[in-house]
C-alpha cells in the first residue's frame, strides 16, 4: 500500500520537472521577458536586474509547484493516500466511517478544492513574485514567508481525507486549521522543505499524508466547535 502511494507521486513529479526543467533551460530569457524596462540601462545594473528576476521567477514557480503538487497528487492518488490514512487511523483506535456520498460528487468536490487551491497559488504566487524584487528581502524573509503560506495551504491538503470523513468540507477545514495555525503552518512547512529535496515528494508523500491524518485525529477533532460536532461521524473502534 505504502509503495503504491509513490505511483501518484512520482507521475506527478516527472510532470512538474519538465516544466521546471524548461523555465531553468530558459530562465535567462524569461528573466529579460519579464523586465523589458531594464533593456535600455547599464549593463552593470540590467545584469543584477535579470538575475534577480530569474531568481523571483523561478521562486515563484518553485513555490506554485509544491502547492499545487500535493492537490494534484492527492486528486490523481486519492484511492491510495485514503486507504493509508485509514490504516493509520484504525491503528490508533478506528477511523470514521466513508461518508455516504456518491462517488461523481466526491470527484467534483476534489476537483474543485484543487482548482481553488491552484488559484489561490497563483494569486501567491504572482505575489511573491513581485517582492522577490526587493533588495535583501526579496531573497531572505520572501522564500522564508512563502514556505510558511505554502505550509499552512499543504497542512489543509494533508488533512482533508479524515476531515472530510468526518463531514468538515473546504471552508470548515480551514476555519479549524486557522484556529491552530502554528500548528499547521509548523507541520506543513516541514512537509514543503522536505517536498523541495530532490525526490523528497516522492518518497515522503505517503509519510505526510499519514501524518495529516494523525495531526487530524490528534489534535484537530478534538478543537470541532460543539456545533459541528454532533455532525461528525464517530470513528469505528
Amino acid at each position: 500500500m505504502w509503495l503504491f502511494g509513490l505511483i501518484p507521486a512520482l507521475i506527478v513529479l516527472v510532470v512538474y520537472a519538465v516544466l521546471l526543467g524548461s523555465l531553468a533551460w530558459n530562465l535567462d530569457g524569461a528573466a529579460r521577458w519579464v523586465t523589458p524596462f531594464a533593456d535600455h540601462w547599464s549593463s552593470g545594473l540590467r545584469t543584477a536586474t535579470h538575475v534577480v528576476a530569474g531568481l523571483a521567477l523561478f521562486g515563484s514557480a518553485a513555490f506554485l509547484a509544491v502547492l499545487t503538487f500535493t492537490a494534484l497528487t492527492m486528486l490523481i492518488g486519492d484511492p491510495f493516500y485514503e486507504r493509508i490514512a485509514v490504516a493509520v487511523e484504525d491503528s490508533q483506535g478506528g477511523a470514521p466511517p466513508e461518508p455516504d456520498v456518491p462517488l461523481a460528487t466526491q470527484i467534483a468536490r476534489a476537483v474543485k478544492d484543487a482548482l481553488i487551491l491552484g488559484l489561490i497559488a497563483v494569486v501567491f504566487g504572482l505575489l511573491f513574485f513581485v517582492l522577490g524584487f526587493l533588495p535583501v528581502v526579496g531573497q531572505t524573509v520572501v522564500p522564508v514567508v512563502a514556505a510558511c503560506v505554502s505550509g499552512y495551504f499543504l497542512a489543509g491538503e494533508l488533512t482533508a481525507v479524515m476531515l472530510e470523513r468526518r463531514g468538515l468540507m473546504r471552508r470548515d477545514r480551514f476555519a479549524l486549521l486557522k484556529a491552530h495555525r502554528s500548528l499547521a503552518v509548523g507541520f506543513g512547512a516541514s512537509a514543503f522543505v522536505v517536498f523541495l529535496i530532490p525526490l523528497g515528494a516522492v518518497f515522503a508523500m505517503p509519510g505526510a499524508v499519514a501524518g495529516g491524518a494523525l495531526l487530524a485525529r490528534e489534535r484537530l477533532v478534538p478543537a470541532i466547535p460543539a456545533s459541528h460536532r454532533e455532525r461528525v461521524p464517530p470513528a469505528h473502534h
